[in-house]
């Protein structure tokens, strides 16, 4: 009598089974995917509107002195055999530095508008072009030798009493007229010679 409903209970659970694997989908096996940074890339997104990072930039060299910012005087003066050597004396009027490379151009000058007299100065190569950076307030000078003028013939010079110094700074067209008395030619002779700007005021 045990045998039948023992088949009847089997009979059961094979329908159960059946019936629940018509109407519940298997399970299909996940991948699982692991993601790591790279050491030498850190995963952090930056921000859309995030600039990249600047060097600071040096600020920039001082520009050439201009005439309107300087003031011309003369320094130490002292006679030599047949020569005078002045010391032109520039100062920085400016609030901000200035340099000066180079030869300064001069001449003797006299009169009202004042005008040059005789020949403008040579290149004097005695000291090397240096750039001279001019501090606000700073100086820089050049040496003039002005020879005597009665060092030449009359047919190379017609001697004029000459009161002024028109001086033009290195790399600049505009003169500075500097006050200073002394004799010049009218005609081909040479008086004037000039060395390159150094630093210092030439005392």
């Amino acid at each position: 009598m045990k045998r039948p409903f023992l088949a009847a209970v089997i009979a059961a659970a094979a329908l159960t089974l059946c019936a629940c694997g018509a109407g519940t989908p298997q399970a299909r096996p996940t991948k699982t995917i692991i993601v790591t940074a790279s050491p030498t890339q850190p995963a952090v997104t930056q921000p859309a509107t995030s600039q990249p990072a600047t060097s600071p930039q040096a600020p920039p060299a001082p520009s050439a002195c201009l005439t309107r910012y300087l003031n011309g005087s003369i320094g130490l003066t002292q006679g030599t055999a047949g020569a005078t050597e002045v010391e032109i004396v520039f100062k920085n009027l400016n609030n901000v530095a200035c340099t000066l490379y180079g030869y300064p151009g001069v001449a003797q000058a006299a009169g009202t508008p004042v005008t040059d007299v005789g020949q403008p100065s040579t290149e004097n190569p005695s000291t090397p072009r240096r750039l001279v950076t001019l501090p606000p307030g700073g100086y820089a000078n050049a040496t003039l030798q002005i020879e005597d003028a009665g060092n030449f013939s009359s047919s190379a010079c017609t001697q004029v009493p000459a009161t002024w110094l028109a001086v033009i700074p290195p790399n600049q067209t505009v003169p500075l007229y500097i006050s200073y008395s002394s004799t010049a030619c009218q005609g081909s002779a040479q008086l004037l010679s000039v060395t390159t700007v150094q630093p210092g005021n030439g005392g």
